[in-house]
């Protein structure tokens, strides 16, 4: 009996530490359940659920500024080039780029020897003609004999050619036209408008901006000389899309600004061109420009160009970065939607747009959603 209590106490003994042992792990097990289901349910959570910030569409009327950028480029530029062949010479001074010069300078010349020597003696060839022309005068036309006599005193090198007499009769006519006179005479005024193509002489007050050929070198016919500019007179070359145009027409006026935004000047426009810039799908238009008291513009100096402009609908500004392809996400229901609008104006860093309705959710920047589950959260900003 003894052995066989000792034995049950044995087993009783195990049972209890089974039971305690069994109990121990249902508790670690129960604290370690509870502890989890928190954690994933806020896991699930955080999965189900995207945040993206937002602004509540409010529509007002508003004045726009539209922008562009143009260049600016003189009314007047050209090349000077000689429509007459001989070695180019120096003008008044030596010009090169960079140097003004003032209307009425004569900028280059063009040795014209050759054709002076050949010009007098076309003249002296006419005074021959007079000459064996006289005796007959005398007998036929004894009363014009004076005139053709101081005519002919008249032809001398170094001045121009006198007026040719004018005919009493019709007589006179054919027969000084017949002793080929009257040819002669308009041969040689033809070499008189000559000489005056071996000058060039400035048309207006400018500078020189590209020299091509030095003096001393054969000027003629298609060879450029140099490129001037006229000073003071500027134009503003802007291109703008075809869908601003209309916009830009009716201001009219536009103000300038440089590259740090300073306000240099403003201007009007002053023609249209109708050809489309393949490339852009812009127009040109070029502009006036009157420059501040304290402001200096320079010929290829690039500007911005802003108009102001009232809007007809009501509009909303939203960020660059909220459009795409002329379109904006929305959240509606916690579900990102898209939809088209209208610019209809823009700043730097915004854009005015329509379409949108008063009170609705659009995004800030675009947002790309993988997982369609998701519940999609605002925040306003």
């Amino acid at each position: 009996n003894f052995v066989y209590t000792k034995v049950l106490q044995m087993k009783i003994r195990q049972l209890i530490i089974f039971g305690v042992f069994i109990g121990i792990s249902a508790l670690i097990y129960w604290r370690l359940t509870a502890n989890q289901k928190p954690r994933i349910s806020t896991e699930k959570e955080k999965n189900t659920r995207a945040y993206v910030p937002i602004l509540m569409v409010k529509n007002t009327k508003k004045t726009v500024q539209l922008s562009a950028y143009g260049q600016i480029n003189p009314s007047l530029e050209f090349d000077i080039s000689f429509e007459v062949q001989g070695k180019l010479e120096q003008g008044a001074k030596q010009l090169k780029a960079g140097m003004k010069f003032q209307k009425g300078q004569v900028l280059y010349t063009v040795n014209r020897d050759e054709a002076f020597y050949t010009l007098n003696a076309r003249k002296t060839q006419l005074s021959n003609l007079i000459i064996n022309a006289l005796p007959d005068v005398e007998l036929d036309y004894p009363s014009e004999k004076s005139k053709w006599l101081n005519f002919m005193n008249g032809l001398k090198p170094e001045q121009l050619m006198p007026n040719l007499p004018k005919f009493t009769t019709e007589k006179e006519r054919m027969f000084f036209t017949s002793r080929t006179i009257v040819a002669e005479y308009y041969n040689i005024k033809s070499l008189e408008a000559r000489m005056e193509k071996y000058y060039y002489i400035a048309p207006f007050n400018g500078t020189i901006t590209e020299v091509f050929t030095e003096p001393g070198a054969l000027a003629g016919p298609g060879v450029r000389i140099a490129k001037i500019t006229k000073t003071g007179d500027f134009e503003v070359k802007v291109p703008i899309s075809i869908k601003n145009l209309a916009q830009f027409k009716s201001e009219n006026q536009a103000t300038f600004l440089d590259n740090s935004g300073e306000i240099i000047g403003t201007g009007k426009i002053i023609r249209i061109s109708d050809v489309v810039n393949q490339n852009t799908q812009s127009i040109d238009v070029y502009y006036s420009i009157r420059p501040n008291s304290d402001a200096t513009i320079y010929n290829g100096m690039f500007l911005d160009v802003k108009i102001k402009q009232k809007t007809s609908a009501p509009s909303f500004v939203i960020p660059r970065m909220a459009m795409q392809d002329e379109k904006v996400q929305l959240l509606v229901q916690n579900k990102i939607t898209e939809r088209n609008v209208q610019v209809i104006g823009s700043k730097p860093d915004s854009i005015f747009v329509t379409g949108l309705q008063d009170g609705e959710s659009v995004l800030i920047e675009r947002t790309e959603i993988k997982d369609e589950s998701q519940k999609i959260i605002g925040i306003k900003r």
